[in-house]
């Protein structure tokens, strides 16, 4: 179980780095699958969706603050697109993660897989995305930010996918390059994975007895295991920052997307 968590970590961190995942697409759907198989029937079976996705959410601290880390010493990172959102993001974390907690794993599966089939065709259908931009990054206005701020941490921290998702299509129609978009990703997702990640532990604390080593809804274990994982896959994927074609790079992105959602379909 440890060693195909270390490899999935291991791909998580790469697509952190390069694509702005946070890792949750990646944990997610093997988290949940691995839970189901260990333990199935008991407390854990019962809440493998929300254990995968609060463990998601725990080991983005950690995989989003070293690909921030890494952007920022590429200059690859446009943080007056980044800092008007923080503060709303870890707002929106906070309701996002507890309803999260309200609905059943099944709730929560299904709307991973409807958000990730209406990212994909929204990212194919709507022109734009796939075509390199050279066009400078429009400023936010001030409740423009409030709205996609809170908007990006309430899904993100519900679905325990980092803010790619909803950042990176974003800021692709705002100017962006896949680059800069897949770089303004990471740090945008460390107040969600804050705070989210204190929500899961500290609501879930009574209300989910799953044993030792768990944090609420946080697997410790596991978290730690895709930790090194992903620390690994970051070190190997930094030196094609910025090296990835803009093309290439978007259609990469829908690519990655949409196996995930086959994954979580299949699973």
């Amino acid at each position: 179980m440890y060693f195909l968590l270390l490899f999935f970590g291991f791909l998580a961190g790469i697509t952190t780095v390069l694509f702005g995942f946070g890792g949750g697409f990646v944990v997610v759907p093997v988290l949940y699958s691995v839970l189901l198989a260990t333990h199935g029937g008991s407390a854990v079976g019962d809440a493998a969706m929300q254990v995968a996705v609060a463990t998601s959410t725990c080991v983005m601290i950690f995989g989003a603050g070293l690909a921030t880390l890494r952007h920022h010493k590429a200059g690859t990172v446009p943080w007056d697109q980044v800092r008007p959102l923080l503060g709303y993001i870890a707002v929106g974390a906070i309701p996002g993660a507890a309803a999260a907690l309200a609905l059943s794993g099944d709730w929560v599966r299904w709307a991973f897989i409807f958000y990730l089939g209406v990212t994909i065709l929204d990212n194919i259908l709507r022109p734009g995305f796939t075509q390199e931009t050279a066009a400078r990054i429009r400023p936010w206005g001030r409740w423009m930010a409030a709205a996609a701020g809170t908007a990006i941490g309430a899904i993100a921290a519900f679905l325990g996918v980092g803010g790619s998702v909803m950042t990176v299509p974003l800021m692709r129609r705002r100017g962006a390059s896949m680059t800069a978009a897949t770089a303004a990703a990471n740090p945008l997702s460390l107040p969600m994975a804050v705070v989210g990640s204190a929500t899961y532990a500290l609501l879930a604390w009574n209300d989910a007895p799953l044993g030792a080593w768990h944090a609420g809804y946080i697997d410790l274990r596991a978290c730690l295991v895709l930790v090194v994982g992903s620390w690994l896959g970051i070190r190997l994927a930094s030196r094609w920052i910025g090296k990835i074609p803009d093309r290439l790079h978007a259609r990469a992105y829908i690519v990655l997307l949409c196996i995930v959602l086959l994954v979580m379909l299949v699973v």
